[in-house]
């Protein structure tokens, strides 16, 4: 049985390849239902995702180093 960090990594990769087949970023509420916050925090916080205002909302795209 895998332990909960290698679910939560599990989860934060499939995210990532989740915006890669979106065309590189989706608009963050569509996520938010989907995806726990804690697992967008860390994608933001290791920097390999960005958050984009449109001015009609936000987009969670991934970052132009990754």
């Amino acid at each position: 049985m895998a332990n909960s960090t290698e679910s939560f990594d599990r989860r934060a990769n499939h995210l990532l390849r989740l915006i890669q087949l979106c065309g590189g970023c989706v608009p963050l509420h569509s996520l938010q239902c989907q995806v726990s916050n804690s697992v967008i925090q860390t994608l933001l916080d290791k920097e390999l995702v960005q958050v984009q205002n449109t001015g009609r909302g936000f987009l969670l795209e991934i970052a132009e180093d990754f």
